[in-house]
Formats: structure tokens, C-alpha cells, sequence
């Protein structure tokens, strides 16, 4: 646990069990409280979406915690993810066609994948905020049109975005990546940690 955090309530703005795993795992102990606001955006571009989803999410979950609890101490940290393929944002699929779609761009060429992290925190009567955004490359192998269906049947793809888990059965089509890989799986937990180690 990092010390600074011991006399404090930590708060993932997400419901994502992936991203609760990663904290855990880093040794940081919260609780789950997600977001319900509803998502706006002014921007099409994948490093600022996530960036402005990740402090509307982390916002929402402040406000309403801090207006309970309102002598505490708390930090609440907000994440957004999105996978991009020559700049255009791949959401979680429709259907299976829309599936299929996603995976035939994502097949034999490269991607990217954003992670947007908001800190906000309340520590002795101070407010304070941070936000950034990690990117990592994901190379994906050449896939046959089969492929692609039988990966589609086995029901993976339809709750991610980019309609793919690179920790589930897609990891055999991934040639390589470049940055964090935990970042791709929905939290930069490295970079996450190190910030969380400096007074933000």
C-alpha cells in the first residue's frame, strides 16, 4: 500500500472487474462505486476522449460521495478506454456483423489503445485533480475470415471495445505490443502507481 494513501478511502469511478484486479494487485486497497453520469464528449480524437471521459466519470462519483461523507478523506480515480485504428474510436459491438466488421480492420495491421486516468482527491479540507493518458500499439496477426467467425462465436468480442480481450482466447492473433499491456486490458497500473506515489 502506498503510504500516503493509508488514511484514505480510495474509490474506482468503474465497475470493470479487470481494472479492480489491476488495483488490487498493485496493492491498493478500494472501493467500487461507478459511474452513472452520462457520457458526453466534444471531441473525436482517441487520446482526448478517454482523457475527458475518464474526469466525467471520476467527477460523478466524487460529488456524490463527498456530498455523504464530507469530512474524509478520499480519492477517486476515474478511467476510460478506448481502442482506435488509424484514429477512428472502435466501440463495443452491436451484433456479430458489427463484430466481424471491427476484427477485419483490427486484423494484419496495427492499433492503438487509450487508457484516460483522472485523480481527484480530498485530503485535509485541499482539493486537487490530475489526469493523463497512456497509449500502447497492439500488432495483430493476419486473420482468416473463419478465424475471425469462430472467435466471434465463442461470445468474447461482444463486451469490449474493439470486439476483443487480449488477455481471453485473442491473445494467440496479438504478433506484439508496445507500451503497457495492462493499459490495453483497461488500467495503466505502472504509471497509475508511480503518480499515486507524488503528492498530486
Amino acid at each position: 500500500m502506498i503510504e500516503r494513501l493509508k488514511d484514505m478511502t480510495v474509490i474506482l469511478a468503474s465497475a470493470s472487474p479487470r481494472r479492480t484486479k489491476l488495483l488490487s494487485q498493485a496493492g491498493i486497497r478500494h472501493q467500487v462505486i461507478p459511474s452513472t453520469c452520462e457520457e458526453k464528449v466534444s471531441s473525436k480524437i482517441p487520446d482526448q476522449v478517454v482523457v475527458e471521459l475518464s474526469r466525467q466519470k471520476a467527477m460523478d462519483v466524487y460529488a456524490g460521495y463527498r456530498a455523504e461523507h464530507q469530512g474524509e478523506n478520499i480519492l477517486v480515480i476515474g478511467a476510460d478506454t478506448v481502442v482506435a485504428v488509424q484514429n477512428q474510436i472502435l466501440g463495443k459491438p452491436k451484433d456479430s456483423e458489427d463484430a466481424f466488421r471491427m476484427l477485419s480492420l483490427l486484423q494484419g495491421s496495427t492499433h492503438q489503445v487509450y487508457t484516460g486516468v483522472t485523480f481527484l482527491e480530498h485530503r485535509d479540507g485541499k482539493e486537487t485533480a490530475k489526469t493523463f493518458c497512456e497509449c500502447s500499439n497492439v500488432h495483430v496477426s493476419p486473420m482468416e475470415d473463419d478465424e475471425i467467425q469462430k472467435y466471434i462465436a465463442g461470445g468474447e468480442p461482444m463486451d469490449k471495445a474493439g470486439a476483443y480481450g487480449i488477455q481471453g482466447e485473442f491473445a494467440v492473433f496479438v504478433e506484439k505490443i508496445e507500451g503497457d499491456y495492462n493499459n490495453i486490458v483497461g488500467l495503466p497500473i505502472a504509471r497509475i502507481y508511480q503518480e499515486l506515489k507524488k503528492q498530486i
